[in-house]
């Protein structure tokens, strides 16, 4: 069975994600186990007041993420390919089994509160479609200045980037790129910039800490973020979740990897759908779906049943 589970980064998040889980062992014993090291109940963060800091966003996706991927092992899906995007690397790596729940909660943690101190107001994300890497790298050169810089933080797909930084410089982005001929913009559901040169203080302060934890071989195939190449050492785990706040996403790029490793079934954690929709729009030959309660029990057996389809 060729499966790979994606698991989505910040702007999923909903108020109430962590509490429309499946009701099972699973959920439980993550729910607890990051209360315990985080040392506060995990399943107050998915409130719309508490969604609105990045820490409360991070770690909630964190433990839907791991929390739906054990489900779904516990019912009998294994994947040959774990992916996340930007925060989901973590939830990725835990279910790799290339690093403990515990140790991700506290990264994750760490990674958000440091975050929202280096810039937390005036800088932000957007998402641009219909122009190419390149058209978008020529505005941003003319417009990027060390005052209000602007950056290519994700490659969602060819021609569906984010940009991130001072939020003025991204509106002068946006504004040359609707006169070029972009069909859409739209800003992200983030209160902090990240995935550029900005965040390279938080990379540095990562990596620190994962110094002192223990990071495994991947116990399946790990895509990283920063290099959109298979991982498979502890060392090349532990560079991914260190760097790639501090890199492009280069996500589109992931997905065509985990297709040419033979993926054919992309499914993507609770409670995102991006992941998915952008693997249907830009993937041939492959099918993606996200995971909810109401489509559990058809997905569990519509993977077992892949192999026949071939």
């Amino acid at each position: 069975m060729d499966v790979a589970f994606l698991f989505p980064g910040q702007g999923s998040q909903e108020p109430g994600m962590l509490h429309h889980l499946m009701p099972d062992q699973d959920t439980v014993g993550v729910v607890r186990e990051m209360s315990a090291v985080l040392g506060f109940d995990v399943l107050s963060l998915d409130t719309a007041k508490a969604l609105k800091s990045t820490i409360g966003v991070q770690l909630s996706l964190l433990a839907a993420g791991v929390a739906t991927a054990r489900c779904l092992l516990n019912l009998g899906i294994r994947p040959s390919v774990v992916a996340g995007m930007s925060v989901g690397a973590f939830a990725a790596a835990v279910v790799a089994d290339a690093i403990s729940l515990s140790d991700a909660a506290k990264l994750v943690k760490s990674r958000a509160e440091q975050m929202e101190r280096l810039h937390p107001s005036g800088y932000g994300m957007a998402a641009i479609i219909g122009l190419s890497e390149t058209q978008i790298s020529s505005i941003i050169e003319d417009v990027t200045t060390d005052a209000q810089p602007v950056f290519i933080s994700n490659l969602n797909a060819p021609r569906q980037i984010v940009v991130a930084g001072f939020v003025r410089a991204i509106e002068a982005v946006l504004a040359r790129a609707h006169a070029l001929g972009a069909h859409k913009t739209e800003w992200l559901r983030v209160s902090v910039f990240s995935h550029c040169p900005l965040m390279e203080s938080v990379a540095h302060s990562l990596d620190q800490q994962l110094q002192d934890m223990e990071v495994r071989d991947p116990k399946c195939v790990y895509i990283s973020n920063m290099r959109a190449r298979v991982v498979r050492s502890a060392n090349g785990v532990q560079e991914d979740l260190a760097n790639n706040i501090a890199h492009t996403v280069r996500w589109h790029e992931a997905t065509v990897v985990a297709q040419q490793l033979g993926s054919q079934m992309y499914i993507e954690m609770h409670p995102g759908h991006v992941l998915s929709d952008l693997v249907r729009d830009n993937l041939v030959g492959v099918e993606a779906h996200p995971v909810s309660s109401t489509n559990l029990k058809w997905l569990v057996a519509h993977a077992q049943g892949v192999e026949h389809f071939r």
